[in-house]
């Protein structure tokens, strides 16, 4: 962060400050993001109660829509199309799968439009920009908590025991949120400047959902495509989703480690360029 002092002699006071963003990498600074720590939870408290004020059963909304979308996939894909589940129940299936998929939706959605959705906020007063996308990943923690509480129910109808695995899917959950946020910080950017970024990601996102293992397993994929397939970090997600709730075969580590290579990489870029845009917020938002 840059401060620029301007006074009329040496023992007069500044007449004005001027405070303009880092332009780097470098200009990241962590101890500023952990001094707005309370202004994180407020923006994140905020959407939280805005997301269910006024609604009639709540935070149940949570688990239905992903609940839903598994009844719809068994109908489909299991009961017409056949397809394999990997010798699971195709239900239990589909929504392991579908627990990190929509929150990594929900939390790229809230992402995106985190910077346009605070602009009063940004024209008035000075804090850490970064706040802002970071804040749109963490709502749907919640949202994840309730349905994750829905497939263990499910896993018990079932007779599906947990596993071990269960000790790592933090792990995955957190490279969820990283490629959620990766992702955001490129496209709030962008959306700030040209709108049509939040509605065309609604579109996109529904076809990248059928471009990763949500209702089919990774197997179907031919050989020679597998590591092209690898590109899309979702792929590393569910399958280690899948591996640490419902104890299946441990997954290929290649799509893993390519996921993790990717998301650290778009990180870093979306980094940059975040804190390079984030000087014209203010006078475009």
């Amino acid at each position: 962060m840059k401060k620029e002092f301007a006074t009329t002699s040496p023992f007069e006071t500044p007449s004005f400050i001027r405070i303009e963003p880092g332009r780097s990498w470098s200009a990241l600074n962590v101890k500023e993001l952990w001094d707005f720590r309370e202004l994180l939870y407020f923006l994140t408290w905020r959407d939280i109660k805005v997301r269910y004020k006024q609604t009639v059963i709540g935070v149940a909304w949570a688990a239905l829509q992903p609940l839903m979308t598994m009844v719809v996939f068994t109908v489909v894909f299991d009961k017409f199309a056949k397809m394999p589940s990997d010798g699971l129940p195709y239900p239990i299936f589909a929504y392991t799968a579908l627990l990190p998929w929509h929150y990594f939706t929900k939390s790229l959605g809230h992402s995106i439009g985190s910077v346009v959705g605070s602009a009063n906020l940004i024209t008035k007063v000075y804090f850490p920009r970064l706040l802002l996308p970071v804040s749109g990943t963490l709502p749907a923690f919640i949202d994840f908590g309730i349905s994750f509480a829905f497939l263990l129910g499910m896993m018990t109808w079932f007779g599906i025991v947990p596993t071990w695995g269960l000790l790592v899917l933090p792990l995955f959950l957190l490279l969820a949120a990283l490629t959620a946020l990766s992702i955001g910080l490129w496209l709030s950017a962008i959306n700030v400047r040209y709108r049509d970024v939040g509605q065309a990601i609604q579109f996109l996102t529904q076809l990248w959902m059928f471009a990763s293992p949500v209702a089919y397993p990774v197997s179907v994929v031919p050989e020679k495509w597998r590591l092209l397939y690898s590109l899309n970090p979702m792929v590393g997600v569910i399958e280690g989703f899948r591996w640490a709730v419902l104890g299946k075969q441990m997954p290929n580590l290649v799509p893993i480690i390519i996921s993790m290579a990717i998301v650290f990489l778009l990180l870093v870029g979306g980094i940059i360029f975040f804190k390079r845009m984030e000087r014209s917020f203010a006078d475009v938002v």
